[in-house]
């Protein structure tokens, strides 16, 4: 955050930005491409090195994604948590052009996980894992939006605990369920 600008700070002016329209405060500006940038290079770290897209381009892209949006976010840790859905919702859409290109146009992308290294590796493919949350998310739509928040929003536990209305002892059993669930599903065939 900038300096002298809190949680709650930022958390007020996205309200107040919210509810009058127009511009939103520099500060604001400031801080949330600071955030996003954060994000963006937590979700690049983890794609592979020779990646095309750009950190920049991903906050770019998400940013007027979320502009253009209308969704009426109902705080700091909800603006960020839809902040990190469209930053993936990107790289997805990215990974499926590069994937047409390299596989020729007109071909599905591969679904399977099978040729992908476990979770904690770094190594993951965003298909895959975008998928496996998509299947989290049939079976339990709590756990795969504690995940999105939790690991691709940047939010701390406390955050996701107060964004979702629950206590810091359910992420955490939340996330552990899902992180066994993710983990398999990238593992099998």
């Amino acid at each position: 955050m900038p300096e002298g600008l809190s949680k709650a700070d930022v958390t007020g002016m996205l309200q107040r930005w919210r509810e009058n329209g127009g511009q939103p405060d520099p500060r604001l500006v400031a801080a949330v491409e600071r955030e996003l940038r954060r994000i963006a290079g937590a979700y690049m770290r983890r794609e592979r090195p020779d990646h095309t897209l750009q950190p920049t381009a991903l906050v770019n892209e998400a940013y007027l994604r979320l502009v253009d949006s209308d969704v009426a976010w109902e705080g700091r840790g909800h603006f960020f948590s839809i902040a990190a859905h469209l930053m993936r919702q990107v790289l997805v859409d990215h990974a499926r052009k590069h994937r047409t290109a390299k596989r020729g146009a007109g071909r599905r992308a591969d679904r399977s996980v099978s040729n992908i290294a476990a979770p904690s590796t770094g190594d993951v493919d965003v298909l895959a894992l975008h998928f496996a949350l998509e299947e989290l998310a049939t079976l339990d739509a709590r756990q795969a939006q504690i995940v999105e928040l939790r690991y691709f929003g940047g939010l701390t536990e406390q955050e996701v605990a107060d964004a979702m209305h629950l206590s810091p002892a359910t992420i955490r059993r939340e996330v552990a369920s899902a992180r066994f669930f993710l983990r398999r599903q990238l593992k099998q065939d």
